[in-house]
């Protein structure tokens, strides 16, 4: 068996309308990280996205997936963008989207800051959908992709 590479890695999302790309993320952070640490957004926080699942709801779907996970993990709520990766020092990755690189950079600009080692970046792809288009929840909540990305054909 391969070792794993970091000791804990981190990952963030509001996780509303659960998806491939989601998955993809989830994936990566098991394939790499002993202990993943997962930070789901508050209701607050989430609130500027529009109409979405509670947080509650949003967490009790996401354990229900890890679970399925071979692996150790920590489900967190975030109230903000960073969550515990500004302060946390047994925190060696965080793996992000494209869409959410510079939240990551910025996160690492703020360690530095405070004396922390950065932490190493690994970015994914977006996984796209029937039309290329990246898969993302306001999409799936607009009605134009299922969670699978296939385009919801109108009737």
């Amino acid at each position: 068996m391969i070792a794993k590479r970091y000791q804990k890695v981190a990952l963030g999302g509001t996780f509303d309308k659960f998806h491939e790309g989601h998955l993809k993320l989830i994936k990566k952070a098991f394939e790499i990280g002993q202990e993943v640490l997962i930070g789901v957004t508050s209701d607050e926080f989430a609130g500027s996205k529009g109409n979405i699942e509670s947080c509650k709801v949003r967490m009790s779907k996401l354990k229900s997936i890890l679970n399925k996970c071979d692996g150790k993990y920590i489900i967190s709520r975030l109230e903000d963008p960073y969550g515990p990766t500004l302060y946390a020092d047994d925190i060696e990755a965080i793996i992000v989207s494209e869409e959410t690189k510079p939240t990551a950079l910025q996160i690492n600009k703020e360690r530095i800051k405070k004396g922390l080692k950065p932490l190493d970046i690994i970015t994914m792809t977006m996984v796209l959908s029937e039309d290329g288009k990246p898969i993302s929840s306001t999409r799936i909540r607009k009605g134009e992709i299922d969670v699978k990305g296939m385009l919801i054909k109108d009737s």
